[in-house]
């Protein structure tokens, strides 16, 4: 089912804490620019607008609009359930803010997916489920709420309680969805990349 971009969101969760790489991933500068910009410049092709979810003014920068977490210190969920009430689209991009490599064949395969009997498609790349790159349906910002009243703050809850599809991206693939959580996983990446 092909939907058009003016139809799907791209919500950034550039809220996180950081706590392994020690500074705010999303404006690590890998190749000349920050995380973040090379996560915009993927999604812009695919949606209409683009919505970063951050308490983080200097997420300012980027240009694009910048909502506060509704419910604070709620992990990736809260961030979602933020996200998708601003989102004024039934299908919604979403993508952390630490996979820089990610490349517009991975959006593509994940979004060739889309169907009316999900509410959410997610990628699996090396055996990993990432319901990071994934799309979801407006409609499941109310389940995120339930579970976020019960203090629940995973995904892995949201996705295992709704109709979700997992996508599992071809080898050639999985370099580029991966998410880079510390200095020396930012060192591989950035090795791979001149070699």
């Amino acid at each position: 089912m092909q939907i058009k971009k003016e139809h799907i969101t791209g919500i950034l969760l550039a809220g996180g804490k950081s706590s392994r790489m020690g500074t705010d991933k999303g404006l690590l500068n890998f190749q000349g620019k920050p995380f973040v910009q090379h996560i915009i410049d993927t999604l812009k092709p695919f949606v209409n607008t683009i919505i970063i979810v951050s308490d983080n003014k200097g997420h300012d920068i980027f240009g694009v609009t910048r909502i506060p977490d509704i419910i604070k210190d709620s992990g990736p969920l809260a961030g979602l359930y933020s996200g998708l009430a601003y989102s004024k689209t039934d299908y919604n991009l979403v993508l952390s803010c630490d996979v820089p490599l990610l490349n517009q064949d991975v959006l593509h395969t994940l979004l060739s997916h889309i169907s009316k009997e999900h509410d959410v498609i997610q990628l699996q790349s090396e055996k990993l489920i990432m319901p990071l790159i994934a799309v979801y349906r407006k409609s499941c910002r109310k389940y995120c709420h339930t579970l976020l009243q019960q203090g629940e703050k995973r995904l892995r809850s949201l996705t295992s309680g709704l109709p979700t599809k997992t996508v599992v991206l071809k080898k050639e693939q999985e370099f580029f969805a991966k998410n880079i959580n510390t200095k020396t996983q930012l060192k591989e990446i950035l090795n791979a990349v001149d070699h």
